[in-house]
């Protein structure tokens, strides 16, 4: 059994303000410790299920945050970027049986969580086919695109609750709440077991049942804060604008949405 982790730092146990998700920060190291943990914590559990190859892509930032040397063996790293639009889950194809996400957040305008955003700081909300667009969904898809299915979620609470409806046999793992600016968080002892636990027995379930099936058809809606923002965007092959801060896209392939994600965010 072949696994695909794709890891983020916004949704692991702890944080809570950007500067601890910031390398140039010195609260940096102890959430990046963090991340490294939780992701060891799903390599664990997936080689308990069964796996036989385990591929991390490290998704936050840089893509350098997570602590090669702590990665147990039969672990692959993929660090950094290459401009890809698969982006959060570059190096996934058919080859992989399931997809696991580690530390990942509530979508941007959802208040799960003081760090919720998608993809950066630039849209206010974003959705497809009505559905919040968090991080997870937008890569989700893209593992599904592939054939390949997700199983496993780690990260703040409002993030899961939200996406169950998308894959019908994911397992999740809810690390923190959040309201306004502060967090929940549950004891870092405490979650790196559950995350362990959870990878295993997602991957225990017919995988073959897994499968997400994605929409025939496309539409992402994307509001900015600037209206100059939002013209800048406008000019994307395909853009059209809603109103004065809002942008439609429509495709039925998704990769043309995933490309469009690449330039326009």
């Amino acid at each position: 059994m072949k696994v695909f982790i794709s890891a983020d730092m916004e949704g692991v146990t702890g944080t809570t303000l950007w500067e601890e998700c910031d390398r140039n920060s010195p609260f940096y190291a102890r959430f990046a410790d963090q991340m490294t943990k939780e992701v060891v914590a799903a390599c664990k559990g997936a080689f308990a299920a069964g796996a036989t190859e385990v591929v991390v892509k490290d998704s936050h930032s840089s893509g350098t945050n997570i602590d090669i040397t702590q990665l147990p063996a039969g672990v692959k790293l993929i660090r950094n970027w290459s401009g890809h639009p698969y982006s959060m889950v570059e190096g996934i194809d058919s080859s992989f049986d399931a997809a696991m996400f580690v530390g990942y957040h509530a979508a941007a305008g959802r208040p799960g969580n003081p760090l919720s955003h998608t993809m950066s700081s630039v849209p206010y909300r974003m959705k497809i086919n009505g559905q919040w667009a968090s991080e997870f969904l937008i890569y989700s898809y893209a593992a599904a695109y592939e054939g390949v299915p997700t199983v496993f979620l780690s990260g703040d609470a409002m993030l899961c609750e939200d996406s169950h409806e998308i894959h019908p046999m994911l397992k999740s793992v809810a690390v923190k709440d959040g309201k306004g600016g502060l967090t929940i968080n549950e004891s870092p002892v405490s979650t790196i077991e559950w995350i362990e636990k959870g990878a295993s027995d997602a991957l225990r379930q017919d995988l073959k049942m897994a499968k997400t099936i994605l929409p025939e058809h496309f539409e992402v809606e994307l509001m900015f804060r600037e209206h100059k923002v939002m013209r800048r965007k406008s000019f994307y092959p395909g853009m059209e604008i809603a109103d004065d801060l809002t942008l439609r896209f429509e495709a039925d392939d998704y990769f043309e949405v995933l490309r469009m994600i690449s330039f326009v965010l």
